[in-house]
């Protein structure tokens, strides 16, 4: 079902944990299939500097979850946002068809995680 590289990500994922002094959190969900992303972020100078993941899925979740966060690391802000789900299947030469939504709920953390740091961040300023 999963191509050699999904399954070498899924066996040796990278980033697995949570930030606790992180700078920005999303967690996503799909109600369907019961996977749970959350992705958490730090954030120094506009530039991803550590992202980190918890999972609760298959193979293709974590493995998405795994491959995103090693994306963005190293990213701006506004090019993490560009980050989209095809490019994480690419990454990972592809995924079968019923599990493309994987990639989608990791887009989807990476951008919600964003999104809670840019709420933060114009808090901090408006205080």
């Amino acid at each position: 079902m999963y191509n050699e590289k999904v399954m070498q990500t899924f066996a040796n994922p990278k980033h697995v944990g949570y930030i606790e002094d992180n700078d920005g959190a999303g967690k996503v969900g799909n109600a369907t299939c019961g996977d749970i992303m959350e992705i958490t972020i730090k954030v120094k100078d506009d530039v991803i500097t550590d992202a980190k993941f918890r999972t609760f899925g298959c193979a293709a979740a974590v493995a998405t979850s795994s491959v995103a966060t090693d994306m963005v690391i190293g990213m701006t802000v506004d090019e993490a946002l560009k980050l989209t789900n095809a490019r994480v299947v690419e990454y990972l030469e592809g995924l079968p068809p019923q599990k493309i939504h994987c990639s989608v709920l990791a887009e989807e953390a990476i951008k919600a995680a964003i999104e809670d740091y840019r709420k933060r961040q114009s808090e901090k300023a408006g205080k």
